[in-house]
């Protein structure tokens, strides 16, 4: 009798963890107002409308592009305006950035009309002057370069890190293009800096991967990976070198993550019905340090790397599309821990894109996942079900401009750790982060400093006295040049 009370006690104690573990996530999508079920797919994060909060912008596919606020406790959309909805377009891959120095960032939405190759509808360049919407693709000066080739991703890149942004198009059977303003209109430049290269472009990010400038990571499909070092505001692909090509593989999300904790970005990269990554940079190459059940094949859609739970440990997202989504806390040297989100993985989900940002404001991260290409699914919303009070910083690098200085790369050193993040210039696959470094705080963690290198190499470092808080940073001219 006294054996089977134990057992009953244990397997008591099995199931409370597994439910506690099950439920990582609290479903909050009804916050979501009029969600209907729709095709869509990237999403990105910035600041819509120029005042000072952030909006999700979700890519709609034959239906409008959306710009969701939290607002009298909704996410709701704030935009109506034709050109930035757009429904004839079939927008796929979304980014924002400054392009032209003024401190507000343009968006760019990649339509997609077509599979590969050469497409009807071209991309859209959306500003905002004096509270109205316009394209900056329609103006006459702008028509020269337009972009016809069917493309997935979009990244930003601050190429000679003077805070004039120029935007990566990963283009599909078709040259990739780098459009930049440039003598007062918006020129592709791709052939110039080495960048013109066709393949199946799939996910790109950007950032100090490699140097003191901004690099760039394309994982493709049909072909081998591209790792552009960026010297003097050219790129030279390097992956060969750097063991990344990956020419085996199927390129999906992929994001910048600093899975060692030790104050330098590596690289997370999901592959289509294949291995996935966890690409440490050591020395002059990346070893590729992911377990076996990390690598376990999948179809995967976006990648995310972000601190959920506010422990201080990040966790890795991997969104599938039609088959469960996953969930891996990164602990200390590299170590994965899966966290078990049955009753939150949407096994039947259609997953094609997926962002996080803390819009509520109350230091907690949301993620929105978008859903499409085989059927209409509606936006669904998540947020970690923390039950206790955890503490969190939260640091927005701006640059000289004011804008976002996307591509930076900010960390957090204590008494605990060395943590690099980037300030997301896309993609994950189709979508872009917030561009904030979020961290939550560990247990027994103090004496915090910050310090960011900013795109052009150079760093500030700053003291922090409060938690609980989100810090604002201006790139000044009072920097240190990184050793």
């Amino acid at each position: 009798m006294k054996s089977k009370a134990v057992l009953f006690s244990i397997l008591f104690v099995l199931i409370s963890i597994k439910g506690a573990s099950a439920n990582f996530f609290n479903n909050i999508t009804d916050l979501i107002e009029n969600n209907y079920e729709s095709l869509r797919y990237g999403i990105s994060v910035a600041d819509v409308n120029n005042d000072g909060a952030y909006e999700f912008i979700v890519a709609g596919f034959g239906s409008e592009n959306l710009a969701l606020t939290y607002k009298n406790n909704v996410l709701t959309n704030i935009v109506n305006d034709t050109k930035f909805t757009d429904k004839k377009s079939f927008t796929i891959g979304v980014a924002a950035c400054d392009i032209d120095s003024d401190g507000y960032e343009e968006i760019y939405f990649l339509n997609t009309d077509t599979y590969s190759g050469e497409k009807k509808y071209s991309d859209r360049l959306i500003d905002l002057k004096n509270n109205k919407f316009f394209d900056i693709f329609e103006q006459k000066k702008n028509q020269v370069d337009l972009n016809f080739t069917a493309g997935r991703s979009v990244v930003c890149v601050d190429r000679k890190g003077n805070g004039k942004y120029g935007i990566y198009v990963a283009n599909y059977g078709g040259p990739t293009r780098f459009y930049e303003k440039f003598k007062g209109k918006i020129k592709d430049r791709a052939a110039e800096f080495g960048l013109d290269k066709i393949t199946g472009g799939r996910a790109v990010v950007a950032g100090h991967i490699l140097s003191n400038n901004i690099d760039i990571f394309a994982a493709n499909e049909r072909g081998v990976n591209f790792l552009y070092k960026n010297v003097d505001g050219t790129f030279y692909d390097v992956a060969a070198g750097y063991n990344v090509l990956d020419p085996y593989e199927n390129g999906r999300g992929t994001t910048l993550s600093d899975v060692l904790y030790r104050g330098q970005l590596d690289i997370v990269s999901g592959n289509w019905d294949g291995e996935h990554r966890i690409f440490i940079k050591k020395e002059n190459s990346f070893n590729d340090i992911a377990d076996n059940n990390f690598k376990r094949p999948s179809k995967i859609r976006t990648v995310i790397t972000a601190d959920f739970d506010n422990d201080g440990y990040d966790e890795i997202f991997l969104n599938n599309i039609g088959e469960p989504n996953r969930l891996f806390k990164i602990k200390e040297n590299g170590k994965l821990e899966e966290i078990d989100i049955t009753s939150n993985s949407e096994a039947n989900g259609l997953g094609t894109g997926a962002a996080v940002a803390d819009v509520d404001k109350d230091g907690i991260l949301e993620l929105l996942i978008a859903h499409g290409e085989t059927g209409n699914q509606i936006l669904t919303l998540y947020k970690a079900n923390v039950k206790k009070k955890t503490n969190y910083l939260r640091i927005k690098a701006l640059n000289k401009n004011g804008a976002p200085a996307r591509g930076a790369t900010v960390t957090l050193i204590s008494n605990l750790r060395k943590h690099s993040k980037t300030i997301d210039s896309g993609s994950g696959y189709l979508c872009q982060m917030e561009p904030v470094a979020h961290y939550g705080i560990r247990k027994g963690e103090k004496d915090f400093e910050v310090q960011i290198k900013w795109t052009n190499g150079k760093i500030n470092n700053y003291k922090i006295t409060k938690t609980d808080k989100t810090y604002i940073f201006r790139q000044s001219n009072m920097t240190i040049s990184p050793s």
